[in-house]
């Protein structure tokens, strides 16, 4: 009796211990399924799989999702491609875009096009007719599934399909993803850079060695050269993309030109057939470009908007609008002055190119008020370049040099300002 005495209030001690635990464990398993079941609610569908089948008359291609998904269809030709909108998608698939299709299909590419819309474009072998296209519900092991099915075709049937199914143009409309524009404010104001990292979303440019996308390798790099230059006193940087989005090309230089930019700068990291070819190189626009080399990337880097499934029907005007009148001389002297800068500052930290400062007609370097650079980073088809590209360590080399040029350009133009 005296040990049941002495005891009892150990026992109702270990009770009201238990009785707190199981209060909190139970707030935890609450908290745990309302975290779980936002997130599901949250969660929008992903690509699981990819897949192709070739038919004796007919071309079917397989998205693989995780929930049932609407999507638009355009067919562009000139090259012929067959484009489909879908909203925001989470690529899932172990198979890489670009990869070589089947049948009609040359090859495809998936990626985000806008901030609420990714992308597959289809490149095909000649004018085809959409035979079928539709999203099979889950059925035993499969999920949903988005199916297409292509038929060779003619140029006339392709041309008067592409016209019944081209949207609205104002309904269409995709604007810059990641930040608003700011409003370009008149001298008595910090020197605004804008960084464009080239290609994004569906445009994944070169692919390295490794299997690295450039638009990856640039992003990253960008991105660390924006916060480094954001140290630097009297500087306002812009970025024409903050996220694996597309823009199109003309988009990228209204960036620069609605900032009232005072210098724009393309970053890039190319690869070439030869690949002991190695060292970064930095371009200025030129209607003639300086050597071979330098007019093929050009052309290549041109058809951005053409790899992404961009309609330039329509656009042959403001193209037009966009090439630079040579005789605004003053923006591509000043253009020089940036590259005549950096190639020496480059020059003591990385490997450069022979001939590091050559001339193309790049697209995204036509603003006509806006002194504009294009920095291929070095070659992705080159283990070397590619090794160094990928560690912080070798990209905070190049972001040194372009930091210390970026300070020598301004330094040189508030003089000449005086």
């Amino acid at each position: 009796m005296i040990g049941c005495v002495y005891l009892a209030p150990h026992w109702h001690l270990v009770y009201q211990t238990y009785m707190v635990f199981a209060r909190v464990f139970r707030i935890l398993a609450v908290l745990a399924l309302t975290i779980l079941f936002d997130r599901a609610a949250i969660a929008g569908a992903a690509v699981t799989d990819v897949r192709f089948g070739k038919h004796v008359d007919m071309t079917r291609f397989v998205l693989d999702l995780s929930d049932s998904v609407k999507w638009r269809i355009l067919m562009l030709p000139d090259p012929y491609r067959i484009v489909v909108d879908f909203p925001r998608l989470e690529w899932r698939s172990r198979t890489r875009q670009g990869v070589t299709g089947k049948g009609v299909i040359k090859r495809f590419r998936f990626g985000n096009f806008s901030s609420d819309r990714s992308r597959l474009v289809l490149d095909l072998v000649g004018p085809v007719d959409i035979h079928r296209n539709f999203v099979l519900p889950p059925q035993g092991r499969h999920p949903y599934r988005f199916v297409i099915d292509l038929k060779a075709s003619n140029r006339g049937a392709f041309l008067d399909r592409a016209r019944s199914l081209r949207p609205n143009r104002k309904q269409a409309a995709v604007s810059v993803p990641g930040q608003r524009l700011p409003v370009p404010r008149k001298r008595n104001r910090p020197w605004t850079i804008v960084i464009d990292p080239g290609h994004g979303g569906v445009d994944p440019g070169t692919i390295g060695r490794s299997g690295v996308y450039e638009k990856e390798i640039v992003l990253a790099v960008s991105k660390e050269l924006r916060d480094a230059l954001l140290k630097e006193p009297g500087y306002r940087v812009i970025m024409t993309r903050e996220s694996d989005t597309f823009v199109r090309l003309h988009r990228r230089v209204e960036v620069a030109r609605r900032a009232d930019a005072d210098l724009f700068l393309s970053i890039h990291a190319d690869a070439i057939r030869e690949r002991g070819i190695r060292g970064a190189t930095v371009y200025t626009l030129s209607e003639k470009s300086s050597d071979s080399e330098a007019e093929q990337l050009a052309n290549k880097e041109n058809k951005s908007d053409i790899i992404a499934g961009v309609d330039l029907g329509d656009h042959t005007g403001d193209i037009a609008e966009i090439l630079i009148d040579l005789a605004q001389r003053d923006t591509l002297t000043w253009s020089h002055q940036f590259a005549a800068a950096l190639v020496p500052e480059l020059s003591r930290r990385v490997r450069l190119r022979s001939k590091p400062h050559r001339f193309a007609g790049f697209r995204v370097l036509k603003a006509p008020d806006v002194p504009s650079v294009l920095i291929e980073l070095g070659y992705l088809s080159n283990r070397d370049d590619e090794k160094m590209l990928l560690k912080a360590t070798g990209r905070a080399q190049i972001i040194k040099a372009i930091r210390s040029a970026v300070n020598k350009y301004f330094k040189k133009r508030r003089l000449t300002a005086k």
